[in-house]
């Protein structure tokens, strides 16, 4: 184990309403979605059902004409009862009503003696046939990973210090056997490391400490030392024609169920927290679940005064009170629309709201325990870049912040990739929206400038 990497730079946004480690005894989602908004590379999408069909789990329903050898399948068995478009007939969602007993597709088994013989072409297309394989994100772009290249390493981040994160060794408890068949699995594709890193500000599950095959690191600090990005920039950094996998830990479970077992297995425990939330707990669901059953009758405000965010309230996004939860999320997060005005807005200093700047927050440096009740309104509307400094403070990589923005705005290439846009995605710059003075959608513009990077 190498020393402790310890990040100052960043910010802890404590948000009221954690869930329980306690599971909320709920009758599973009646309906799962597909949604090809949940990857950024699908450009061309190819639905290979109709409506009226019946699938199992780990049946193919789409895929990108660009690479038809990934395959997205059916997280359930079920009827499909949907396919939904938007404008131009873009593929917004496919929806399957879900069996009362899961059948599955069978792919190839194998027992754990077998995971040091098996091949990585067999290993591969077992991944991409079932619908695993989407776990895998490739570095740069943030895209799902092209399985024709070899990353020069791997890495898993084992811990998140997003507000109201999940707790990694609730949602992967007795889990620690596909943990380990899945990273002697990943080690296959590689000629580096699988780095995994877990915190050192709190308890670390045995499922991380105990695994063998890894380079394992520690991390202190406020977030975003959680998120794998910056793992990365202080371990084995991304430079022009680098190539690095990242996967969370319940993909790397799923990798091993589904070598070990044979199936795709898509069932997981999510987190419904928020202040919001009369009993914010865990519930069992599957990827792509319908979140209605869950809210209904659980909120302390009606449906339209609050947001349901799949994700988190820093990097997530909002879905309908009957939508359904994102390919990669293991948190539902509720909180207030922020839809009433103060008088005098920002400039009024308050004790229940949370700051960076300390002349409006000062008494949450004062308390940096205290949870608050942040709501959705950004005081404010978008004006001129404002240099004051403070993009720098949050941002624990060796970049510049607002040179880098500035850069994408101008469409400038050289100036991208010289500040390093092959190092970052949306969530690394997330905390830079937050403290905005300006109010810019700094993540839409990561992604601007990323596709225009891979696109170019």
């Amino acid at each position: 184990m190498s020393d402790i990497i310890k990040i100052k730079k960043g910010f802890n946004i404590n948000l009221a309403g954690k869930a329980e480690l306690k599971v909320i005894e709920a009758k599973l989602p009646e309906t799962v979605a597909i949604k090809p908004t949940d990857f950024h590379d699908i450009l061309r999408p190819k639905v290979v059902v109709e409506v009226g069909d019946t699938v199992k789990a780990g049946t193919p329903v789409l895929f990108d004409k660009r690479n038809e050898n990934i395959k997205y399948t059916a997280p359930v068995s079920g009827e499909v009862i949907e396919v939904k478009r938007g404008e131009k007939r873009k593929l917004l969602e496919i929806i399957i009503l879900v069996d009362k007993q899961i059948e599955y597709v069978s792919f190839p088994r194998h027992t754990i003696s077998d995971l040091k013989s098996i091949t990585r072409e067999d290993v591969q297309e077992a991944l991409l046939k079932s619908g695993v394989w989407p776990q895998i994100i490739q570095r740069p772009f943030g895209i799902v990973a092209d399985p024709e290249t070899t990353p020069k390493s791997i890495f898993i981040s084992g811990f998140d210090t997003h507000p109201l994160a999940p707790d990694y060794d609730f949602l992967l408890k007795d889990q620690g056997q596909y943990f380990q068949a899945g990273i002697d699995i990943l080690k296959k594709f590689t000629t580096g490391h699988v780095h995994l890193s877990i915190s050192s500000d709190k308890e670390v599950s045995k499922i991380f400490t105990k695994a063998t095959g890894v380079e394992l690191h520690k991390f202190s600090g406020p977030h975003p030392s959680g998120n794998v990005g910056v793992q990365i920039h202080h371990i084995d950094p991304v430079n022009k024609g680098d190539i690095v996998w990242t996967i969370n830990p319940y993909g790397v479970v799923q990798i091993g169920k589904l070598i070990l077992e044979g199936k795709y297995d898509a069932s997981k425990l999510v987190a419904l927290a928020g202040y919001e939330v009369k009993e914010p707990k865990y519930f069992k669901t599957f990827i792509g679940g319908c979140v209605d059953k869950l809210i209904e009758n659980n909120l302390n405000n009606p449906v339209e005064k609050v947001r349901v965010i799949s994700g988190n309230a820093l990097t997530g996004y909002r879905i309908d009170p009957k939508g359904y939860i994102g390919f990669y999320d293991h948190l539902i997060t509720v909180i207030k629309e922020g839809a009433e005005y103060d008088f005098l807005g920002w400039i009024k200093p308050s004790t229940k709201r949370l700051s960076f700047q300390r002349a409006v927050g000062l008494l949450s440096f004062m308390n940096p325990k205290r949870e608050y009740r942040l709501d959705t309104n950004t005081r404010g509307e978008e004006r001129a870049f404002v240099q004051t400094g403070i993009f720098e403070r949050v941002t624990p990589m060796d970049i510049l912040p607002v040179h880098l923005l500035k850069a994408i705005m101008a469409e400038d290439f050289d100036e991208m990739e010289a500040l390093g846009i092959f190092e970052i995605v949306e969530e690394d710059m997330a905390l830079c929206e937050f403290v905005d003075v300006s109010k810019h959608n700094i993540q839409e513009i990561v992604r601007d400038g990323i596709n225009l990077i891979q696109y170019s």
